[in-house]
């Protein structure tokens, strides 16, 4: 089969490898319809990742048909059609019993890390019925894929962690598919103010159209004075990092309020600095997490009524015998204005 193979730091091809087969009873087979680019597929390549290897198929969302099960499953059959989660999880576990999905023993984040993922004709699934969601039928399956891995991770780990309330003010550090998820999924609690602060005046615009109240491009390295300004000198309640990069990070601490909230979404490759001198005495929260993915069936549910419409950040669709162009369009998103690419496979 067609796969997309990291060899490396700054290296991947689009490769042949063999079909995956089940390895435990509980495994799942599923023939790829759609998958995605990530951001943290970038920071692999990178070199961010230690954890995935040389050799490793990447891609850890995306949805498909199921093509085998193992014995032990039982709430799936071949010919199901599936939204595979980005993290695995074996349900029994210490971890998975705290509903802490991404810290499973056995699991986590595994695929396209630890494990094969799912830029390739098929893809074993571990745990499959703690690990895949049945797709609706009627459902259409693009906008779908963006439930894999970016709706969950924006909701999870920058909304919830964030504690947005109604009223409250929001700063949203980087307007990329993370960032712009974090904003659609922060009107559920409705904010007085959605702040989105970017480089990149394409995706501040996306942003605007997505629900934000203000945008602010950074490049003149006045934004934390400009969020403090449009706050009348308070700060923001919650201030989401959503890059993974030490100026973003210490953005979120020069925009935060007094007894406000830092969830950090970014995946961070390098030291960053904390200014306790600045923020001592402050009340800050500082947030750190990896999604569970626990608020995947609910975010299917306001998907299927119509309240959240996951097609807004689809930009692009290549074929997965042109995933090396999909990944050069989604790495030149400043040109390119990119958001989330699909890859049919």
């Amino acid at each position: 089969m067609k796969a997309l193979v990291y060899l490396g730091p700054g290296k991947k091809a689009l490769a042949e490898r063999p079909r995956p087969k089940l390895t435990a009873p509980t495994d799942a087979i599923v023939k790829i319809t759609k998958t995605t680019i990530c951001g943290t597929d970038l920071h692999i390549l990178k070199g961010d990742v230690p954890s995935c290897q040389p050799g490793r198929i990447l891609g850890h969302e995306g949805v498909g048909i199921i093509d085998q099960v193992g014995p032990a499953v039982t709430a799936f059959k071949p010919g199901d059609r599936v939204l595979i989660s980005c993290i695995s999880a074996c349900g029994k576990c210490v971890y998975c019993r705290k509903l802490m999905y991404s810290h499973c023993t056995t699991g986590g984040w595994i695929l396209g890390n630890r494990i094969d993922g799912t830029q390739a004709e098929f893809a074993r699934i571990p745990y499959a019925d703690t690990s895949l969601y049945r797709i609706p039928d009627g459902a259409d399956e693009e906008p779908l894929v963006m439930l894999s891995d970016i709706l969950p991770t924006g909701f999870e780990c920058g909304v919830l962690n964030g504690k947005v309330q109604p009223g409250s003010t929001v700063g949203i550090v980087g307007a990329g598919p993370i960032g712009l998820a974090a904003l659609l999924t922060a009107q559920f609690y409705s904010p007085a103010e959605i702040i989105m602060i970017d480089l990149d005046d394409n995706r501040l615009e996306a942003a605007k159209r997505f629900g934000a109240t203000a945008v602010i491009n950074s490049a003149d390295g006045k934004a934390a004075e400009t969020v403090v300004k449009l706050t009348g000198e308070r700060g923001v309640d919650t201030a989401v990092e959503a890059v993974g990069m030490p100026a973003t990070f210490e953005l979120c601490e020069q925009i935060i309020a007094p007894g406000g909230i830092i969830a950090n979404i970014g995946v961070h490759g390098t030291k960053v600095a904390l200014h306790l001198e600045q923020l001592w005495d402050r009340n800050i929260t500082i947030t750190t997490r990896l999604v569970d993915t626990v608020s995947t069936p609910m975010l299917l549910n306001v998907v299927r009524s119509h309240k959240l419409d996951p097609q807004l950040l689809i930009t692009h669709r290549f074929k997965l015998d042109c995933i090396l162009d999909a990944y050069e369009t989604f790495a030149n998103a400043a040109h390119t204005r990119a958001l989330k690419v699909i890859i049919e496979a």
